[in-house]
């Protein structure tokens, strides 16, 4: 039970910093201009389970037959990575905000195909898949999906609440910060297994 905990915890704490800034969470702000709150948020929590859930598969598939030091080394360098892309900032280009106004048909289909289509590849399926390496694929699902969701729920409050004017460089710097920490944190232990 402690190593769930620890799982979802860790995997919560470790998405809900990473989509803070991303697109994704921009599109979220766009969608709740156009829908309502709650089927937007079961469109982006329908695709985040199902794309994390892939995420899950593939790191804990990885981790079982690599070695816990080596993991450690590339989750590390892959932390800093996201760390740098966090500084580097995501932005909506004119297309994707174009469909983000204009989707028709169900809100929720509609939201969640846009979420499940913008999510691979982006840096929190990566992290997801980074994270299912060291702990159980349960706990980082759960974590990482419920994470996701949070911030993109934040985004929507925050963004209803103050139009455009959040704080981006704050948000943008902090993420980044707590990225690098994990990353010297994972590295620190790489270190120490791999000597």
């Amino acid at each position: 039970m402690e190593g769930f905990l620890v799982a979802t915890a860790v995997s919560f704490a470790v998405i809900f910093v990473a989509e803070l800034g991303d697109k994704s969470q921009l599109m979220a702000m766009t969608f709740a201009t156009r829908f309502k709150t709650v089927p937007v948020l079961i469109g982006i929590t329908v695709a985040t389970a199902i794309v994390h859930l892939v995420s899950v598969g593939i790191g804990y598939g990885l981790g079982a037959t690599l070695p816990t030091g080596w993991i450690n080394l590339v989750a590390a360098l892959a932390f800093l990575a996201f760390g740098a892309w966090t500084l580097r900032g995501d932005k909506l280009t004119d297309d994707e905000k174009t469909k983000a106004e204009r989707s028709t048909g169900s809100a929720i289909l509609a939201v969640g195909g846009a979420f499940f289509l913008a999510e691979l590849g982006d840096k929190t399926m990566l992290a997801t898949i980074t994270l299912a390496t060291q702990y159980g694929w349960f706990g980082t699902w759960l974590g990482s999906t419920v994470g996701m969701v949070a911030a993109d729920a934040l985004a929507i409050v925050v963004g209803r609440m103050l139009g455009r004017h959040l704080p981006e460089k704050a948000i943008k710097y902090g993420a980044a910060a707590l990225f690098a920490i994990f990353g010297i944190w994972l590295l620190i232990e790489a270190i120490s297994e791999l000597s």
